[in-house]
């Protein structure tokens, strides 16, 4: 009988260096954005397990577009992008943020088709999350090696850099590039080029500049999802660090700047109120009309991504796109 491989043990890279756990973090940095001014928290807290139900709702919208073009584009472009994937020899695909790895799961089957050899290393913060995502693997595609990785980014890819020597190529999907500000993304791309060795690949979803009133409806939905999304941050607060905000008393403001090509989105206070979160030991105030500003989503044009690329050691090898050009999944090298 053959033998399949197993599903390897997760590499669990979730406590910080300073000692301190997932939820002790979470605190320190509501803690810091909530006293800023202006008020901010970072959207990667966005995704708890209520939010991540709450997103796979927002993706089946008819208004977001963004996971309908990219599926089109993965779809449309599987056996070009595992050819140049392989280049005839073995490779660890990484999957930066890979959650139920939905639209990995194209390439996946598709690498699998052309018996190409590689491993799968998804990498996510949610250890559930990771922990479903190597099971329901090891039903649909027994056949691919899997090691999940939880934790943060950088760690993770620190970690593969010193005990998986092999030719990579890291998947970084899904637009979450234009979750960062300018000098972040660009950052952000310089340390995971700093991980990577001349040759290694990089695929990265990108949204498009578009008509404003298409980028606007995906985060501001007339049935009103995208809205409990935001304010499931909130929940979240209350449910993991003992915060006492009245959820009813904010209320979801997106706006989309076309000058800048950054969509925003914030919590605004529809009164005076303080709120108080025990795991922070503080009280927060908050003018009536103040707001929190939870995300930015950046959308670029194809010059604009050539040159981040470049400037943080990249090249463009290829770009696939959806017919409309509304959404683009772009190949860079490394050197």
């Amino acid at each position: 009988m053959e033998l399949t491989p197993t599903v390897a043990p997760m590499i669990d890279l979730s406590r910080q260096e300073d000692g301190t756990n997932s939820t002790e973090t979470f605190a320190k940095v509501v803690a810091e954005g909530l006293s800023q001014e202006p008020k901010s928290l970072p959207s990667r807290y966005f995704y708890d397990a209520a939010g991540s139900r709450l997103f796979q709702d927002i993706m089946a919208l008819p208004e977001y577009y963004l996971t309908r073009c990219e599926f089109k584009v993965l779809t449309e472009n599987r056996q070009e992008m595992a050819k140049q994937f392989a280049e005839n020899s073995f490779f660890h695909l990484i999957d930066l943020g890979a959650g139920d790895a939905m639209k990995t799961k194209i390439l996946l089957r598709e690498l699998n088709e052309q018996k190409s050899a590689f491993d799968y290393v998804p990498v996510d913060i949610s250890g559930d999350a990771m922990r479903q995502l190597s099971n329901s693997l090891q039903q649909e595609m027994p056949s691919v090696d899997v090691q999940a990785v939880v934790g943060e980014y950088f760690p993770a890819l620190e970690w593969l850099q010193e005990n998986k020597s092999e030719r990579k190529v890291v998947l970084f999907l899904g637009s979450n590039i234009g979750n960062f500000k300018a000098d972040e993304s660009k950052h952000f791309l310089q340390r995971i080029c700093s991980n990577l060795s001349p040759g290694d690949k990089l695929l990265m979803g990108i949204d498009l500049r578009k008509d404003p009133d298409t980028i606007l409806s995906a985060y501001n939905d007339a049935s009103g999802v995208t809205a409990e999304f935001n304010l499931n941050l909130l929940r979240r607060i209350n449910r993991e660090l003992g915060g006492n905000f009245e959820v009813e008393q904010f209320r979801h403001y997106p706006i989309y700047n076309p000058h800048e090509g950054v969509m925003r989105s914030f919590l605004v206070s529809k009164k005076e109120q303080d709120v108080y979160i025990r795991d922070t030991g503080q009280t927060f105030h908050f003018d009536a009309w103040e707001s929190i500003h939870t995300e930015n989503s950046h959308k670029y044009s194809l010059q604009q991504v050539s040159e981040l690329g470049k400037a943080c050691g990249f090249s463009v090898e290829t770009v696939f796109q959806d017919d409309a050009c509304r959404f683009a999944d772009v190949l860079f090298t490394v050197g």
